[in-house]
């Protein structure tokens, strides 16, 4: 009579190892997620030393602004995280005026009581987004906001007043009657007690946008103003170029 024999070896069959291997996969992965998870984590809260501040006298630093290349000196940055070599979405200024060398950190500003008083100009350099240039938003947004009216105002600059109501109200666009092109800047009134009228310039150097924040009463000279604010944006650009 015939025997049947099962041979069973040591080892379990093939395709019982193939089933352990498929439900161990996911467990393997689950648990190197949640590894890399703690890592991550454990590296973000680990108590690192605080960055050296940057010394105000080191040379000017190499900063990058949506791709556009300036040479800034730290001693002319505002905000101290700001002062660091390398690519940053925008950068805060002061310059003295009409010098346009850095402010000497040994010297404080004294209180401002009138434009007199304001011996600096205000810089930022940001990536622009979707804004028209000043010029194009002069000609084809402002209108519907400004007053039929022109004047002159004692530096030779026309003058258009924002209509009351607007969201410019109390403000004025002056600009070169002869090429608004050439020099145009918004500008707020002089107001009660200590408000100051200040103005704004812009300029736009490739995909970056330079904007300058100076007193109105400086217009009184606004060729000066022209001549000084493209000279700053030729000393930022340098080596830059």
């Amino acid at each position: 009579m015939a025997m049947s024999h099962t041979h069973r070896g040591p080892f379990a069959p093939a395709h019982s190892k193939r089933k352990r291997s498929v439900l161990w996969l996911p467990i393997a992965v689950f648990t190197a997620g949640l590894v890399c998870a703690a890592l991550w984590v454990t590296w973000l809260l680990w108590p690192r030393w605080p960055a050296a501040d940057m010394a105000l006298d080191a040379p000017s630093l190499p900063i990058t602004v949506n791709g556009v290349n300036f040479n800034i000196p730290p001693a002319a940055i505002r905000n101290k995280m700001q002062r660091k070599p390398g690519t940053q979405e925008r950068v805060d200024l002061m310059f003295r005026w009409p010098s346009l060398e850095p402010p000497d950190p040994a010297v404080k500003a004294g209180p401002v009581t009138s434009a007199k008083t304001i011996d600096r100009v205000f810089l930022t350099i940001a990536n622009y987004g979707n804004t028209l240039p000043l010029i194009e938003r002069f000609k084809t947004i402002y209108p519907r906001y400004l007053e039929p009216s022109i004047t002159t105002d004692p530096g030779g600059l026309s003058v258009r007043p924002f209509r009351d109501g607007t969201p410019y109200q109390g403000e004025d666009m002056l600009y070169d009657s002869a090429s608004p092109e050439r020099f145009l800047v918004r500008c707020t009134r002089d107001g009660k007690g200590e408000a100051i009228g200040m103005c704004l310039f812009e300029r736009r150097i490739e995909r970056a946008e330079f904007t300058a924040r100076f007193p109105r009463e400086w217009l009184s000279d606004w060729a000066e103003v022209s001549q000084g604010l493209e000279a700053l944006i030729a000393k930022l650009r340098g080596a830059g170029r």
